[in-house]
């Protein structure tokens, strides 16, 4: 059995890290605000590109010579897996969840007999990934730095998925991201953006636009754009779910900690009135031997 000084010090140092988990709930309260609100203004700007350069492809006369960027290669062999994480723990399981979703992508293809690379946005995914796929990671980018997600690092990262896809060393490229439900709930996504996935082409086939100058021409300028634009999209709803899941995992740790004192106050009392019965014991005995 512990000593009550024992006791007492465990007791101090839980209501300590109580006050911890505490202020980091109230700090990621106060930043989820801001970060969902992004995320919920950052979807309708990244759907609806998509659907102009969806229905931009639709008029293209030429589709032999349509941009790589929009056809692809037109072939599958070589996959470029983007995962994006967090700089920072603490969160949960928001992390876990999404090198889950990519460790199933990467099984699937290694059935398939085909092979893929890896580019890690986030210390926490380069830390977990580097274990089993060390081998497979070509690049690792942080923004630990950056304070909340933007637009510069996002076509930072684009421009250099751009680049690695126009020398050849990748056919399809897919971005793995938590979207933001609500604070309880983060669904792990993996989205294609190279080339840029068709299944929603039928949703949007009703859309009608007029285009100046070509079609060619603006997709041009619109599909590099839209690659950024993805992964700014996945930055800012991963902000808000790393935010909401910390959120969460701190209330967790703060009523934990609150049991946990609970239940050593009560053994701390109780082992105190043990030694007291003990020592009134050792005193009546003493007395009555006189």
């Amino acid at each position: 059995m512990a000593s009550l000084d024992d006791l007492k010090k465990r007791i101090a140092s839980v209501k300590s890290t109580q006050k911890i988990t505490k202020a980091m709930k109230m700090v990621a309260a106060a930043k989820l605000r801001r970060a969902q609100e992004s995320a919920e203004k950052g979807r309708p700007y990244s759907e609806k590109m998509n659907n102009v350069i969806l229905n931009l492809s639709n008029g293209i006369s030429d589709k032999a010579n349509a941009p790589r960027l929009l056809s692809g290669t037109g072939q599958d062999k070589v996959h470029l897996c983007v995962v994006m994480t967090s700089d920072r723990g603490l969160c949960g399981g928001f992390n876990s969840n999404i090198i889950k979703k990519a460790k199933n992508y990467f099984s699937n293809i290694l059935n398939e007999g085909k092979d893929f690379k890896i580019i890690t946005v986030g210390s926490k995914g380069n830390d977990q990934l580097k274990r089993a796929y060390g081998n497979k990671i070509i690049e690792n980018i942080s923004f630990k730095e950056s304070k909340n997600a933007n637009y510069f690092d996002a076509d930072k990262v684009g421009k250099i998925v751009i680049k690695k896809f126009e020398s050849g060393e990748f056919d399809i490229c897919t971005i793995f991201y938590n979207q933001f439900k609500n604070v309880i709930t983060q669904i792990p996504q993996a989205q294609q953006i190279i080339p840029l996935n068709n299944d929603e082409e039928k949703n949007n086939s009703e859309e009608s636009y007029e285009f100046e100058p070509d079609e060619d021409e603006i997709l041009g300028n619109l599909l590099p754009k839209n690659i950024s634009t993805q992964i700014f999209k996945a930055m800012l709803e991963n902000s808000a779910s790393e935010q909401g899941s910390r959120m969460s995992a701190m209330d967790n740790a703060t009523r934990n900690a609150g049991e946990m004192v609970d239940k050593l106050t009560i053994e701390y009392n109780r082992s105190r009135q043990a030694a007291i019965t003990k020592e009134l014991i050792e005193i009546i005995s003493g007395a009555e031997s006189l």
